[in-house]
């Protein structure tokens, strides 16, 4: 997390919010905030970085949400809500005024809060490989997972305190990567997560960050009854190939965005769960054309 850089905001008793930025604020172009997936950290967004249309294009600031990466509260509890106002007011700190926010599963539900917060500060919406719902029967029926049963074992081997030695066990980092990216990930990706979770989630505080992390998860509210608010342009894009949510949930979601300037829906072939990682250049041209469009 070296290249991790953090900003102070008042949310939550004072926090400290892990960030990266592609390049010093150019308030001549667009800014696209970007919210990652479950216990990853902005290293999810390497390739977005990396992208040099992209990049070129507009200011990249990638965020980490409470509990994960360099992001810390005085308060020992958070929910997305949570960090969706972090997230503007790290805005604000950073002299952001408006932004696009693309959010990677769990990022796509902040990305919508935050819509939903500041309606005149959020200028599109880009979810990824997400779901609007909560963990319901009614996701499960079209052909979600079952993030019940999935969480409920981490919440509870979770409970108890640790000593400061602890680190987070290495399965259930591969748990998260192969719900997120499948089963063909590389030796020198997975030991590089492995390294960078076992840097994050350390020690009792490490422990009950990630606990925390994955109650929200489980427990989470859902948006159906609120997407109709949202006033902003909306695409949403999803992979064939997500074990996590489907494409028939991704359709289902995308329709109650009634309220919505734009609403769109745009299916990646072999795209995985994380889709911003798994098919960078798929989300990356879609991003730019979606931000070219619209700022």
């Amino acid at each position: 997390m070296s290249s991790t850089a953090t900003v102070d905001v008042p949310h939550l008793g004072g926090s400290r919010i892990g960030y990266r930025s592609g390049r010093p604020h150019d308030p001549s172009l667009p800014t696209v905030v970007m919210v990652n997936s479950f216990t990853t950290t902005v290293d999810l967004y390497r390739p977005q970085f990396e992208d040099t249309a992209l990049s070129g294009a507009a200011n990249l600031l990638a965020l980490e949400p409470y509990g994960h990466g360099a992001t810390r509260s005085a308060y020992p509890h958070f929910t997305y809500w949570d960090s969706a106002l972090a997230n503007l007011q790290a805005m604000d700190a950073l002299g952001v005024d408006r932004a696009f926010v693309l959010g990677t599963s769990q990022g796509g539900w902040v990305a919508a809060r935050m819509a939903l917060l500041a309606p005149d500060r959020i200028q599109g919406i880009l979810p990824l490989g997400t779901s609007m719902d909560f963990e319901s029967p009614a996701s499960r029926e079209r052909g979600c997972w079952d993030g019940i049963e999935f969480c409920t074992p981490s919440v509870d081997a979770l409970a108890a305190p640790v000593d400061d030695d602890w680190v987070v066990p290495d399965e259930l980092v591969d748990a998260v990567l192969g719900a997120g990216l499948g089963e063909g990930i590389g030796d020198d990706f997975r030991a590089f997560w492995r390294r960078t979770y076992r840097e994050t989630y350390t020690g009792d505080d490490g422990r009950h960050r990630l606990r925390v992390c994955t109650v929200n998860l489980r427990d989470r509210d859902g948006l159906h009854g609120r997407l109709d608010e949202v006033r902003c342009p909306v695409l949403w894009l999803h992979g064939t190939d997500d074990t996590v949510y489907s494409v028939a949930n991704a359709e289902d979601g995308i329709r109650r965005f009634t309220g919505a300037r734009h609403a769109e829906l745009e299916i990646v072939q072999g795209g995985q769960h994380f889709l911003s990682a798994s098919n960078p250049e798929e989300v990356d041209a879609a991003a730019l054309a979606f931000v070219t469009r619209w700022a």
